[in-house]
């Protein structure tokens, strides 16, 4: 069983940082693993809805299709695969944080099949990693320091 949780401080509010993180179409640009995303239902955030993902993990190319099981928005999001190479669950959560900021929690658990638990030590760092690498591109994103694109699509979600 891997269980790895990570967190970070975002400088943004709270329903900024969860619209823009529960999107599954802009995972490719925080996610570094993630390459592609479609939807196989109809595009709207639900309880049951699917969401099919194209990665790049450990040198492999990976495609898994992601079921929305739990959904507060902004403040809880919960996925599992619901076809994939192994089973997976992703969760993110939303929190307010000092001085307007968010405290976003990103938590991978799984249990990868044909891999003892001596791999799955070295698995749950490498994700950690991964994770860590993720949220801080995220960071650089919703603060600024991404595309200009980006800023502006930002920048009028939190007006609405």
């Amino acid at each position: 069983m891997v269980d790895v949780v990570t967190e970070i401080e975002i400088r943004r509010p709270r329903v900024a940082v969860a619209a823009y993180a529960a999107n599954p179409e802009n995972a490719p640009a925080w996610y570094s693993n993630i390459k592609a995303v479609r939807w196989e239902t109809a595009p709207a955030m639900a309880l049951g809805s699917k969401v099919a993902f194209r990665a790049q993990f450990l040198g492999k190319s990976l495609e898994y299709v992601y079921e929305f099981t739990e959904l507060d928005p902004g403040r809880k999001l919960v996925m599992r695969t619901a076809q994939g190479p192994f089973p997976m669950q992703t969760t993110y959560t939303w929190t307010e944080a000092a001085g307007g900021s968010t405290r976003m929690t990103l938590r991978n658990t799984g249990t990868p099949p044909g891999f003892p638990a001596v791999v799955n030590l070295v698995m749950a760092p490498m994700m950690r990693r991964a994770m860590r690498k993720d949220l801080a591109k995220l960071k650089s994103l919703l603060e600024g320091g991404g595309s200009q694109a980006t800023q502006e699509k930002t920048q009028r979600k939190d007006k609405s």
